[in-house]
């Protein structure tokens, strides 16, 4: 036999009290299940702070390299004390953190690279010129020497007699008029 019981026959208080233990205990687990801890980023944050220790954030961005890992502390400590919402951003900021630390580094070992590479080669520019002056870079045997020859004279006027030199003569090109004792003709078209 079932018993039926009228729907006041709990009294009023009691099952308010009962309403308001079963609110607080699903209030209790959605605040539990809202914010779980942030593995994912804390994962993250780490990779990128070991991936800019190694692109070497230590010598090029020691800064930056200093702020990630102290974010990271910051959000360790976070999840220790269940502070999940306050950990996963502070494991977000070690990673940008982290991120720029190892871009600055990259950025750093080019230019150290760079400037190396722009002192061996004047290095190697000023021992290609002492080679050179002092000759001791050997001819390759498929290589031939040349001599400079100097072009034949066009002008076939002998030169004055006596070994003597005549002025310029402004005729306009610059050619030097012989000196012998015939009349020039006179291109002067009138006489």
């Amino acid at each position: 036999m079932v018993h039926n019981l009228p729907s006041n026959a709990l009294p009023k208080g009691r099952r308010l009290l009962a309403q308001a233990a079963l609110a607080l205990a699903f209030a209790t687990l959605a605040g539990c299940a809202s914010t779980p801890p942030p593995d994912g980023p804390m994962n993250q944050a780490l990779a990128q702070l070991q991936a800019a220790r190694d692109a070497g954030a230590a010598d090029y961005a020691p800064v930056d390299l200093d702020y990630a890992q102290s974010k990271f502390r910051q959000a360790q400590a976070a999840m220790a004390s269940k502070k999940y919402d306050d950990a996963s951003v502070l494991a977000d900021e070690s990673r940008a953190d982290s991120e720029l630390a190892r871009a600055k580094a990259r950025l750093g070992a080019a230019r150290a690279q760079n400037s190396a590479k722009s002192k061996e080669n004047a290095q190697m520019r000023v021992e290609m010129i002492d080679n050179h002056q002092n000759d001791t870079v050997p001819i390759p045997n498929n290589v031939q020497e040349t001599e400079s020859v100097l072009p034949e004279a066009t002008d076939s006027t002998p030169p004055p007699v006596g070994g003597q030199t005549q002025p310029l003569n402004d005729n306009g090109g610059g050619y030097i008029q012989p000196q012998n004792n015939q009349p020039q003709p006179n291109n002067q078209g009138g006489q």
